[in-house]
């Protein structure tokens, strides 16, 4: 009984994922570009949250 609910789920996730798996929108370069810069702004903040919540720790 469970097993048949995870893999009805499972299987229904896959679908969603297969559905989803190749953009249907075109983007030029500038917009790239710009998400490439949030991405790694994105990622440098965590690296601060990161850092800043490690010398709490230590301190």
């Amino acid at each position: 009984m469970l097993k048949n609910f995870i893999q009805k789920h499972f299987r229904k996730i896959h679908e969603i994922n297969e559905k989803y798996a190749h953009p249907r929108l075109v983007m030029s370069g500038p917009v790239k570009f710009c998400l490439l810069l949030l991405r790694c702004y994105l990622v440098l903040l965590v690296g601060l949250l990161l850092y800043k919540f490690i010398t709490v720790l230590t301190a």
